[in-house]
């Protein structure tokens, strides 16, 4: 399993690089004001440094329960990403119609086209962190019956 330490350092890198990325580009695709835009971002990214490290934790945590293993495939990483975004969209919503002064649809619409660019973003960075700083759990489990120590 990942220290606290090591899933600060995930959290804060992955947000960090998120927000310069996101804030230029959601104000230009949808005509918003850049500053306005930058605290939207800002208290989005805010939110979701608190679900990202609740999120992974619990997933790390059920994932080696079921599996003896933290080790993500490429069906799980998608499953992992989908639902990361889905549990942020939900809570995110009202904070944007609220804060950008648009109808609830049209925060929807601005809602999807964040999660688009943070499901690419959140797979795409998730699985580089796992590369540059693996996590010692994420090796392949041990065949039925055979505990970890008789490796």
């Amino acid at each position: 399993m990942r220290t606290t330490k090591d899933r600060i350092r995930q959290a804060v890198l992955f947000e960090s690089i998120g927000l310069l990325l996101s804030i230029p580009l959601a104000a230009f695709a949808f005509g918003f004001d850049l500053g306005k835009t930058g605290v939207l971002g800002v208290a989005g990214a805010t939110m979701a440094t608190v679900w990202n490290y609740l999120y992974n934790l619990l997933f790390d945590h059920g994932l080696k329960r079921l599996t003896g293993s933290t080790r993500k495939s490429l069906a799980l990483r998608c499953l992992h990403a989908l639902g990361f975004e889905f549990g942020l969209m939900l809570a995110f919503l009202p904070v944007i119609a609220w804060w950008m002064s648009i109808g609830l649809l049209e925060a929807l619409l601005v809602d999807v086209a964040f999660v688009v660019f943070y499901l690419v973003y959140a797979f795409a960075f998730t699985w580089c962190y796992d590369t540059v700083f693996p996590d010692p759990d994420a090796r392949q489990p041990a065949p039925s019956g055979q505990s970890q120590q008789a490796r």
